[in-house]
């Protein structure tokens, strides 16, 4: 008997079927659910971080239909407030006025100069000056970058 002759007898060789991507391994089942978990998580924490700045985003809204306005410093000052009022305890800053004032807003937000709102304590004056620019800024500054106490 020739071997080659006895070869050529065979069948070819059939292949496995492939091999299908479902039902998911294990592993993958846990990489979904962690990936799922991690998610959730994620969303969870955005949508509190939100919820904390929206204040901000109010108080911004309310700064440029002040600046629009060309409003007095009282206003300004009372959106202050209000914004600090909101991102600290009221117990803390509600009586605060005049120098502790200018103290409390410059120590949540050391980036400004402490000079930057020497213009708010111009409001009681029988002649107040005019809101600069500068003033609106250093506002704008403070809303979006101050410090808030963490609750």
């Amino acid at each position: 008997m020739n071997p080659e002759m006895m070869l050529s007898q065979l069948a070819p060789l059939r292949e496995p079927t492939p091999i299908g991507w479902w039902p998911l391994a294990p592993g993958w089942w846990g990489v979904a659910i962690v990936l799922l978990v991690a998610l959730v998580v994620l969303w969870v924490w955005a949508r509190k971080r939100r919820n904390r700045r929206f204040y901000r985003r109010l108080a911004l809204a309310e700064l440029a239909s002040l600046r629009a306005q060309q409003a007095s410093a009282a206003s300004v000052n009372r959106l202050l407030k209000a914004a600090a009022l909101r991102a600290c305890p009221s117990e803390r800053i509600a009586g605060l006025h005049g120098e502790p004032w200018l103290s409390f807003l410059h120590q949540r937000c050391a980036s400004l100069p402490p000079e930057a709102f020497n213009a708010l304590e111009t409001r009681y004056q029988q002649h107040p000056i005019e809101v600069t620019d500068a003033l609106f800024d250093a506002v704008e500054h403070w809303i979006k970058r101050h410090e808030a106490d963490r609750a």
